[in-house]
């Protein structure tokens, strides 16, 4: 169930085309950074350029995003539930598990790390602390790594670890301040040398109740850097209450970043899951209300406020006025007297005023897609009761 359950999730996800063979190793920025296959291989001329020039040193926030691979999501789901159902047996708490990650910087995006593969390590905690100082977990690690350089090109540039903390409202993929020591640790560690590390933390209670893989991905500010945006979150957003804060991201909210995490998969491994999804897995709509979830309940009016937030920004005359220019002097019809100029428009982007209308537009198209993703998500929410209630009524 596992295996089925992380792999849609990378279904779902990967939005890459098909088209690209897995032998391309064209050094050309201009390759499509979303081909299902392009993950699987990199030019090395070009990595190890990359690694380098190590951009990364002089900006704490180059990193914006993370790809991980189906074996390595299915491995680390894998050792974490095993901690979950070890310490419960044991009949005390969930236990906390660590491995490592082995994979990449990407030379066509070089601000993405690839995770391709991950091992775990015989290592055990509890609460917020995992921590690899045993002397024996030491020579296990040193060991690892002499026997993967012999037969992988890729190296250890990351490490994760478990939450296995009580279901809650928010996820508890979060670093604490040992996760913060540690990481930072290996920051000093590998980053100058070409090989950026990161952390990643698992929520294996959290993925069994919600039945896809909880995770989220991270990397620590260095000491001397402070955010110039007050009260910021790990994601981005700003959050004023310091008990919300504490609650999501730990008493270390401020000293590192949340990066974006997406899987990939080979073109013949997505299309042998897209049968799988289709033939067996369509009944988990029935079994499960995600609209009804506390979380959900909650971030609705956040959403709605947010919606509204960026509809109050747009100014309705200037866009009616814009829209009547395009006209050629007839009179304009109430079809076209609300459309949307086209951000790649020449007329649109020329002249001096160009500067203006592109950001209008970024204005108008960010408030759409609002409304719409919002009113798509209702929809579908609907649909899904109404077919329940049909079915089992």
């Amino acid at each position: 169930i596992i295996t089925i359950t992380i792999l849609t999730i990378d279904t779902n996800t990967n939005k890459a085309s098909t088209s690209t063979s897995t032998t391309n190793t064209s050094s050309s920025t201009s390759a499509p950074i979303d081909s299902a296959d392009a993950r699987y291989t990199c030019n090395d001329k070009d990595l190890t350029e990359l690694r380098k020039n190590a951009p990364w040193k002089n900006d704490a926030l180059w990193f914006k995003s993370v790809a991980v691979s189906p074996t390595a999501l299915m491995k680390m789901m894998t050792h974490c539930h095993s901690g979950v159902e070890k310490g419960i047996k044991s009949g005390g708490r969930p236990i906390e598990v660590m491995g490592l990650c082995l994979g990449r910087p990407d030379p066509t995006t070089p601000k993405t790390l690839v995770v391709t593969d991950v091992f775990p390590l015989p290592i055990e905690g509890f609460e917020t602390r995992v921590i690899a100082d045993d002397e024996d977990v030491v020579n296990y690690m040193i060991a690892l790594g002499e026997s993967l350089e012999c037969t992988r090109k890729e190296k250890f540039m990351g490490w994760y670890h478990s939450h296995p903390f009580d279901v809650g409202v928010n996820s508890h993929c979060f670093l604490s301040s040992t996760d913060i020591s540690t990481q930072l640790q290996w920051q000093r560690m590998e980053d100058p040398h070409g090989n950026p590390f990161l952390a990643i933390v698992v929520d294996p209670l959290r993925s069994l109740a919600k039945n896809k893989p909880e995770l989220k991905a991270f990397r620590v500010y260095p000491p001397e850097y402070n955010s110039p945006v007050v009260n910021q979150c790990p994601d981005g957003s700003i959050v004023e209450e310091e008990k919300t804060r504490l609650e999501k991201w730990g008493s270390c909210w401020n000293r590192y970043y949340e990066l974006e995490v997406d899987y990939f998969m080979s073109k013949s491994a997505r299309n042998m899951m897209d049968i799988l999804t289709r033939n067996f897995l369509w009944m988990r709509n029935l079994g499960t209300t995600p609209s009804l979830e506390p979380e959900n309940r909650q971030g609705y009016p956040s959403r709605v406020n947010a919606i509204s937030e960026n509809l109050s920004k747009l100014d309705v005359a200037s866009l009616v006025a814009t829209s009547g220019k395009g006209g050629g002097g007839g009179s304009m019809d109430h079809s076209s007297a609300f459309a949307v100029p086209s951000v790649t428009s020449g007329a649109s982007t020329s002249g001096t005023g160009g500067g203006k209308t592109e950001g209008r537009n970024e204005q108008i198209n960010k408030a759409c897609d609002g409304v719409v993703e919002f009113a798509t998500d209702k929809i579908h929410e609907t649909i899904a009761q109404i077919t329940k209630k049909d079915l089992f009524s």
